[in-house]
């Protein structure tokens, strides 16, 4: 199995990787970040009509996906309120990173995954995490060989991406929530220490010491204001918090977000037009989108909608789960407590704080928070 750093074994073609439960012990993975979806969404939200002569000098930078083959007609019906879902995606991909945090498996997956949901006003959002080792029902995909991809049941959700590329993993979201997906966005980790770095470092404030030494990570007890290598180090720990699983570092991660927008939100960025370039620069290189938001326009639109959004109006969850009792490094959805999740969202409601309450994956208090 592939880790994080030093010599690695190439996995065979099409080979699925083990989940890391709870149980598991193990040097961490390759992971995909949810975090820096919200970094480069978030660098887009900046941007605001005051930027449109920087951004039209950046659409070269953008990838547009068409995942229209991939979705097909069959999908569930969209919002007529103005509310809006977009799929927010990580890759692994290593490129460009001369292989300081591993190597020996080409290509990338998406290991973690998160709904982000805007209400009709445009001023608050709920955020939803589906932790990449949820046992589901995958549908039928198209592959990017010009295959087909059977649909399977009880597979892990992160196959979806390895088998049919983020149009599966869109068309397996909206199979299990019966949410549409108004766009997705999709980045990797490569641009994720320049992007904070040029934010000028995050504020988090760690309620005890964290400490892993596959990640690098140091931090005493207190607030840290992190550069780039810490922080990225921060959101690829496993065995500095919890009980070294996904779910532990999934809390973890969200408070990272929430400590990114806060930032965001608290600088300056129209005074230095130079700042404001580069992040941007650097978020349209990374970001990969639908074809039908891939243009500096459609972003420049999306960043207006979002931009009144700060963490206090940010509701941020994790799809309701339990340890699979058949392999304990699995979960599983707990159908009524998940239901009530995708229901909010479908109805443009804020998702009850009792959906969680049997949840393994909102146990306890994030060792991380946001800001001092």
């Amino acid at each position: 199995m592939p880790h994080e750093s030093g010599s690695d074994t190439p996995e065979p073609a099409g080979h699925v990787p083990a989940g890391d439960g709870p149980h598991t012990k193990r040097r961490p993975r390759r992971k995909a970040l949810r975090v820096t979806a919200w970094t480069a969404l978030g660098v887009l939200v900046i941007g605001g009509s005051g930027a449109a002569y920087l951004w039209a000098h950046l659409d070269g930078n953008l990838q547009g996906v068409d995942i229209d083959a991939a979705l097909g007609k069959d999908r569930p019906g969209g919002a007529h309120n103005g509310a809006m879902n977009i799929l927010l995606l990580g890759s692994d991909s290593r490129a460009g990173t001369h292989g300081e945090y591993g190597s020996g498996v080409s290509g990338a997956r998406s290991d973690t995954t998160m709904v982000l949901h805007v209400d009709k006003s445009h001023d608050k959002a709920s955020v939803v995490s589906i932790p990449r080792d949820t046992m589901v029902d995958r549908p039928q995909c198209p592959t990017s060989q010009g295959g087909t991809a059977p649909a399977a049941r009880q597979a892990m959700f992160n196959e979806s991406y390895q088998v049919g590329g983020p149009g599966c993993t869109v068309k397996t979201v909206e199979k299990m929530s019966g949410v549409r997906m108004d766009h997705y966005l999709e980045v990797d980790f490569t641009g994720f220490k320049k992007i904070i770095d040029e934010l000028g470092g995050v504020d988090v404030t760690t309620q005890k010491a964290v400490k892993d030494a596959d990640s690098k990570l140091d931090l005493s007890a207190g607030t840290h204001h992190l550069k780039g290598e810490q922080a990225l180090s921060l959101v690829r720990t496993r065995h500095g918090v919890g009980d070294g699983s996904d779910l532990a570092r999934i809390q973890l991660q969200q408070a990272f977000v929430k400590a990114l927008t806060q930032r965001i939100d608290s600088i300056g960025l129209f005074s230095n037009p130079a700042q404001l370039y580069g992040l941007a620069d650097t978020a349209t290189r990374t970001v990969r989108a639908d074809s039908g938001l891939a243009s500096t326009g459609k972003l420049l639109g999306l960043a207006k909608d979002l931009k009144g959004i700060g963490p206090e109006n940010m509701n941020m969850v994790t799809m309701p789960v339990t340890y699979d009792p058949q392999n304990p490094d699995r979960v599983l959805p707990l159908d009524k407590a998940s239901q009530q999740v995708w229901k909010a969202l479908r109805a443009d409601r804020p998702i009850p704080k009792s959906a969680g309450k049997d949840s393994v994956g909102d146990r306890g208090n994030s060792p991380v928070t946001a800001g001092s």
